[in-house]
Order: C-alpha cells, then structure tokens, then sequence
C-alpha cells in the first residue's frame, strides 16, 4: 500500500480522499528539514502547501519518494530539476484558488482606486478626513493584464463586467484567444504606455523576473496603479517606492514580495502603498480546493498511474493510463534492446508510431523508451528523470506520427544514431496486449522480450541451431523460447533466445567461438 506524508497543514478533506483511494497517509506538520530527511524515506508521496521546502538535500534522503504535489500554484519551495533527476513527479494544482487569486487582485484594485485602506486607518483615529481621499472609478479605465492564462482570464472577465477595458500581454495568448476573451493583445512596451491599471499574473521565471523593471516603470503612464498577486520578484521594489514617492506611480498594492515574510521592507509606510501578507490564495473555498485537488491528482498517479498538472513529465490522465500502459511496457522493452545492443556513442534517437499507436498521447510512450534506453546504463532511470538526463547528454529525440496503418494494427518503431549508422528495432501488442518485437536492424523477427535472453546474428548455414544447442546445454542452459530471423536464405541471420539462467562470459566466448557467429550478446529484461 503507498504510503504519504501531508507535511504541511492541509484541509482534512485531503487525508480522507487518501484514505478512501486505498493509500496509507500521516499527517505530520511543523517539521525541521532534519526532522523531514529522518521520515521522508518512508513515503511514495508528499503532499506540501508553502511551508515545506523539499531541497536536494531531501530528496537525496527520499528513495522512495515518487511523487510530489503541491496544494496551490507556486512550486519555489521545490528544488523542481532536483526532482526531475530523482525521478520524482512534481505537481501543482494551479485550478482549485485561481478565482480566490482573481478577486484579490479585484480587491486591491477597489483599494487603491478608492484609497480604503487609508481611508479606513484615519477614520477609525476619529479625523474624518473626507476630502483628503479623492478615488477615482474604474469604469472607463484601462487595466493592463501581463500575464493572460487562468487567472489573468478570469480578472480581465471582472473588469470587463466593471466596465473596463482590457489590453493584455501575453506571448503566448492567440489572437483567437484574445478575441475570446475580449480583450486587445499587444506589446508589453504599449501596454506600459496606455494602462489606468496595472495587475500581474505570470509566474517567476528568468524572462519575466523584474519585468516592470527600473526602465519599464518609467515607460508607465502617468498616475498608473499597480497590482501584484502573482510572485514577488517581477517588480523591481526599490524603483516601485521611487515611482510612488515622485507621484508619477499613484499607487501599488503587493500581496507577494521578493522576500517573504516580508516583516520588514522599505515600501511599507509609503503612501499610496497598500500590502497584504500573500492572502491571493487565502479563503476558506480555496484552501478546501486545492487540499482536495491536490490528494486527488496524487492518489491518482500512485494508484493508477494517472498523471495530471505535472510540471516535469507529461500529463496523462487516469483514463488514458490503462489504454497506454501496455504501449508503455513495450517502448519500454524496446529502448532496453536497443540501448544494449546499439554499439559506439548515441547520438540522436526517433520514436515513431503508426496505426492504433498514433491516436495515443505520444510523449509518455517517448518517455518510456528514453527509460529502457538509458537504464542500460543506470538503475536509478525511471519516466520521470529520462527525458531530463537525455536533454542533459544533449541527446537529439523526435517524435514522428503516422496516419497509416501497415503489416500491423499498431506499431512502435525506435531508431537510434550511432557512430556505425542508424540501428532500429519495432514492437507491436498482440491481442492479449502483450508487447512482441516485430523488427531487429531491418530483419523480420517475433519475439517476447523477458528475462535473460541471447542475442547472435550468424551465417545462416546448415547445422548452426544444432551446435548452438549442444554448446549451451553441455553448460547446462536451458533454451525457454527461439526466435529466428534472416534477411535471406544463406544470408545473415539473427537469432534471439530466451534462456533459464544468465548467460555468463566463459559461455559466451564458446558461443562468439562457433563457425558462422558474427556477434553474440547476452541481453536482460
């Protein structure tokens, strides 16, 4: 039964769906990074909220961790490339608090446009200053969204029931999109110069750290209010007081800073600032949200496999697990064949699948040969870390598609680029779904490839099975399966065994000593 760790306070909803999806769960909060490293080694998954830092520090202390998932958006307290070496799925759920983050954001703005905060402070000091806070209303005004995917979307959905009118960037939002949404894509520099308002929702990345930056401050309209709920570090704060202190920025809300907790900083004070301690995600809606979301999507990837809002490997949903299980098994055994029997550098590696393969998601059928490829050289390889290491050895993977359906109803075909040429092998699912290669190095050939296996491509010649199989068994080897494939009569041939017991070096030297043998390699799976 897998076992989980709720490490941070978490909505008991959380623990109750684990518990009903048949999973161990303790709920074990507050603790150091020493105290974590001690248990961690238990669990096949953590489920974290803001509190925990999951460090490389202890991952190296979690074997048997396999997934990690995050009750909300921000992922900064995983180390994620950390966890991608490790194999470790890392999930966020970026959904259950996006209307939360959304009206925040709505609210800071009413706040700056009508001065409350302040408003509220010398009111209740019995000053009654009723003509020192003159608003402005947001009907009419420009708001500039940087930043249009959920949350961006369902701000400029608001604001455009307020009579807004919405301009966005975005580079990755379509101009169908846009038209969608009804609001007026453009160049952030253009943006700048027209927005009323300014609200942030992208995350922190090295492109978009300090995007409204010293330079892009200044590029502002004059009397521009500024909000951020997104993460702290994409202002620039020192120029953000600046710009407020000269007037030229009328007013800035932040709910994230670039530190937290933010006990202390130099905008606080400042008029026209208003702050609020990271309170985006903060209602009791939300946290139940993302507390059940987030036991789902880890439930889900421990029991069936299934794996959604994963930031390091690609989705598969718990209905399309079942489905590409079996292809998954075979891409696997084929990038294990080919990975020992590829011999020099590899260079470059083609995953291709036609008829009934193609109508699948591809990229966890790719994930899966890079596995077998690679565990040839390292046990500790799973789905997860494979794409990860190969786009660390530079290794150049495609994926290619085929509409057509050929000899077989479906088909899974892996090339490799070697210093002697392209090599490659192909695989197919009977009827009962088991995986079979169909195809080794261009020669037809069926075989079930499990356990220890004998690999040998000889000169196809009368009498050759039969000194083959008096030299394994006077070495006491038993033949379990063969599998014979040749290009052409008297032509090279190549053979595949399925044997009881290892072959061991001494034995495959007799084997390589044989008249005829070209090659002769002992296989595992």
């Amino acid at each position: 039964m897998p076992k989980v760790l709720i490490s941070d306070k978490m909505d008991p909803k959380a623990a109750q769906i684990f518990r009903e999806r048949g999973l161990e769960v303790d709920e074990i909060t507050g603790k150091t990074p020493d105290e974590l490293k001690a248990i961690i080694g238990n669990y096949d998954g953590l489920a974290i909220r803001s509190s925990t830092k999951v460090t490389k520090d202890i991952l190296e202390h979690a074997p048997n961790l396999k997934v990690i998932g995050r009750a909300g958006i921000g992922v900064d307290n995983v180390d994620i490339p950390a966890a991608s070496a490790k194999g470790v799925v890392v999930m966020n759920t970026p959904f259950g608090n996006s209307i939360t983050t959304a009206e925040h954001a709505i609210a800071l703005m009413f706040a700056l446009a009508r001065q409350l905060p302040e408003a509220d402070a010398s009111t209740q000091a019995g000053k009654w200053e009723k003509n020192r806070f003159m608003g402005v209303e947001l009907t009419g005004k420009t708001l500039g969204l940087i930043g249009a995917g959920n949350i961006g979307s369902i701000v400029a959905d608001r604001a455009i029931g307020l009579r807004m009118r919405v301009i966005a960037y975005d580079p990755f939002l379509t101009p169908e999109r846009a038209l969608e949404m009804g609001v007026e894509k453009m160049s952030l520099d253009d943006l700048l110069l027209r927005a009323d308002f300014i609200t942030l929702h992208t995350p922190l990345t090295d492109q978009t750290r300090n995007i409204l930056s010293r330079e892009n401050l200044a590029k502002t309209k004059k009397g521009v209010r500024i909000i951020n709920c997104a993460r702290g570090g994409l202002i620039d704060e020192a120029a953000l007081k600046e710009g407020l202190e000269s007037g030229h920025i009328a007013g800035a809300a932040l709910d994230v800073f670039a530190v937290e907790p933010a006990k202390e900083h130099p905008l606080f004070g400042t008029p026209n600032f208003v702050a609020t301690p990271h309170l985006g995600a903060s209602t009791t809606e939300a946290q139940v949200n993302v507390a059940i979301q987030v036991a789902e999507q880890l439930a889900d990837y421990l029991v069936t496999g299934g794996v959604t809002n994963a930031l390091n490997v690609p989705s598969l949903s718990a209905e399309e697990a079942p489905r590409l299980k079996p292809y998954m098994a075979l891409a696997e055994k084929l990038g294990g064949l080919v990975g020992q029997l590829a011999h020099g550098e590899l260079n470059s590696i083609a995953i291709e699948v036609e008829g009934a393969a193609a109508e699948l998601n591809q990229k966890p059928i790719t994930s899966a040969v890079l596995a077998g490829l690679m565990r040839v050289h390292s046990d500790t390889v799973n789905m997860v870390n494979a794409p990860f290491l190969a786009k660390e050895r530079g290794l150049d993977v495609r994926e290619v598609r085929h509409d057509r359906e050929g000899d077989y109803h479906t088909l899974v075909r892996v090339t490799v680029g070697t210093e002697s040429g392209a090599r490659s092998v192909a695989g197919t699912l009977f009827s009962n779904a088991a995986p079979r290669l169909v195809e080794l190095f261009g020669i037809k050939v069926e075989a079930d490839l499990v356990g220890p296996m004998l690999y040998i491509v000889n000169e196809d010649a009368p009498g050759f099975i039969g000194r083959l199989g008096t030299t394994l068994g006077e070495a006491g080897v038993n033949i379990g399966t063969f599998h014979l494939g040749r290009r052409s009569a008297g032509g090279e041939a190549v053979l595949l065994l399925s044997v009881d017991e290892a072959v061991d070096d001494a034995l495959l030297g007799k084997v390589r000593a044989l008249p005829g043998v070209k090659t002769a390699m002992a296989l595992g799976f």
